[in-house]
């Protein structure tokens, strides 16, 4: 091992201890005093309540752990988005648990909780997966109701997502462990089964302080709504639970006697683990963003027995293609080169920039993967497209957007892996968001935005200073040092994968010894839908 891998090894090392002490802080939710609050009225905290409904010692993902982080400072912030959602295993069914964190709010909904929501609903959608609720929450958090009610993705999408899985057929259980109340009072009643936690549980549309004000009527919460009412006089709710873990234990009943599902029919054989230590993963990948490295050392510390099928080895070598297996799946892959390279008529090409050819060659693989039922897994580091007048009258436009056209046609599952650099359109050839990868993650030292924090806050300083010359200001050197660095401070912390996991632009940020884990369990998830549609470009240039 030579100095700058155990350097490099460090600041990797570094950059998961962060992450590991902030999922930590995530963990405590509302803090140690309100789920102290939760114990003492007989009630697990949603944490609890999912590790105990999760078979034991099986794999499980975490969706949107860092969610809410460093947002809603006036309001008190949002831990995780005051819900926890995970994909686990109930009774050996894979399936997708979101639970409200009555310790955040009493589990009120910011905006950022709907947003939340509903990509734990896409998810089950996408996959065709059992989808629980476990219900605790005080509903819309009022102050900010104009941002979590109307909208087209608002609050009531929850519903509109409620009604159309069931006429999917993927079951959903919902069990009200704590206050619902007002409009989501209708989530666990839009679910095909609905349990209620005696004592603790209630459902009403209005609690009795609003009843009174509304109608004069002075009735008491359990009797409005608890679950001798719903139970046995509304006939609202299906089964009555003495205590949480009784509505759990009988969630895993149910969940044990769903029966089978048609297959996708991904290809999988026996799992092998790479020949080549993952762990060397934390010093091949440098601490500077600029710094170059061979992507290929990456790939072959993550795929099964570190073997990749190179598809035009010798063509476009800036994004590397081909077949591999992760976990015994086969996979197609598509990677951000980063090293610099030489193409065959001897000119240099840049690492982590997509050329003309690069763009050509990804376009044919993604199209192959699609043809042949191979689920894509994307790996980037990319600065962007190669600009100048060079790559202009090469049609870069033309060759870029064919890409884009076949990540955005495709049809067999896609997953993205934001491992360094993931900036401008670059983002979206390689399947950014808004391409809908069934699962997008960042490591910790990834960096999403238009363009880098240095190159961001050199295009701004130019405007900057244009304008204070304007009004006749000198620019010094220091002056000029000063507002450089304020730009790039502001916009650094735009480019963290912090910002990026608070806002749900990624799953989740991850030890990159858990990338294959990730895909493993996500292409088992989708080998729960069968591909109804044929991969189709369209009309484009060729």
């Amino acid at each position: 091992m030579d100095l700058k891998f155990n350097k490099n090894e460090d600041h990797n090392k570094l950059l998961l201890s962060e992450l590991k002490k902030r999922l930590a802080q995530v963990k405590l939710g509302g803090g140690k005093s309100r789920i102290e609050k939760q114990h003492s009225l007989g009630k697990m905290t949603a944490r609890e309540r999912i590790d105990y409904l999760l078979d034991k010692g099986k794999d499980n993902l975490e969706i949107g752990a860092l969610v809410g982080e460093d947002m809603y400072p006036e309001h008190g912030g949002c831990p995780s988005g005051g819900v926890v959602v995970k994909i686990g295993y109930v009774s050996g069914k894979q399936c997708l648990v979101v639970a409200n964190d009555a310790t955040v709010k009493a589990g009120a909904w910011f905006p950022i909780t709907g947003k939340k929501n509903l990509r734990a609903q896409e998810i089950a959608m996408e996959n065709n997966l059992p989808i629980i609720y476990l219900v605790d929450s005080a509903g819309v958090f009022l102050p900010m109701q104009d941002e979590i009610f109307p909208d087209k993705e608002h609050f009531g999408r929850i519903f509109r997502n409620n009604a159309q899985m069931s006429s999917m057929g993927i079951p959903q259980i919902a069990a009200v462990m704590g206050s619902c109340v007002a409009g989501g009072a209708y989530l666990p009643i839009m679910s095909d089964e609905a349990l209620i936690v005696d004592k603790t549980g209630s459902i009403f549309l209005a609690g009795s302080y609003l009843v009174k004000a509304a109608i004069g009527e002075e009735i008491d919460n359990e009797t409005l709504g608890g679950a001798t009412t719903h139970c046995e006089i509304s006939g609202v709710t299906d089964y009555k639970a003495k205590d949480d873990t009784d509505a759990l234990d009988t969630i895993k009943s149910i969940l044990g006697k769903i029966g089978g599902f048609n297959e996708a029919g991904f290809n999988r054989t026996e799992a092998t683990k790479p020949k080549k230590n993952p762990k060397d993963l934390y010093g091949i990948l440098p601490g500077s963003r600029t710094d170059q490295y061979d992507m290929l050392e990456i790939i072959e510390r993550i795929v099964d027995n570190s073997e990749l099928e190179q598809y035009k080895e010798g063509y476009g070598k800036t994004i590397l293609t081909g077949y591999a297996r992760i976990d015994g799946w086969a996979v197609g892959i598509v990677a951000n080169q980063r090293k610099v390279v030489k193409t065959k008529k001897g000119e240099m090409q840049f690492g982590g920039v997509i050329y003309s050819d690069s763009a050509d060659k990804a376009t044919r693989f993604i199209a192959n993967c699609n043809q042949k039922k191979i689920p894509l897994v994307f790996l980037q580091d990319v600065t962007g497209f190669m600009v100048g007048s060079k790559s202009e009258h090469g049609g870069i436009i033309k060759d870029g957007a064919k890409m884009v056209n076949a990540v955005a046609n495709s049809v067999v599952p896609k997953f993205t892996i934001i491992i360094g650099n993931s900036y401008g359109a670059g983002n979206y050839a390689m399947c950014g968001k808004a391409y809908d990868p069934r699962f997008i993650v960042s490591w910790p030292s990834a960096e999403l935005a238009v363009m880098s924090g240095n190159s961001a806050a050199k295009v701004l300083l130019q405007i900057e200073k244009a304008s204070l010359q304007k009004k006749g200001e000198v620019i010094t050197k220091e002056l000029e040092n000063e507002l450089f660095n304020r730009i790039k401070d502001r916009y650094d912390n735009q480019v963290s994968p912090y910002y990026a996991a608070a806002r749900l632009w990624t799953d989740a940020i991850i030890d990159p010894l858990e990338t294959r884990k990730w895909i493993s369990m996500g292409i088992e998830a989708a080998n729960h839908a069968p591909i109804e549609k044929s991969f189709n470009m369209g009309v484009l240039q060729v």
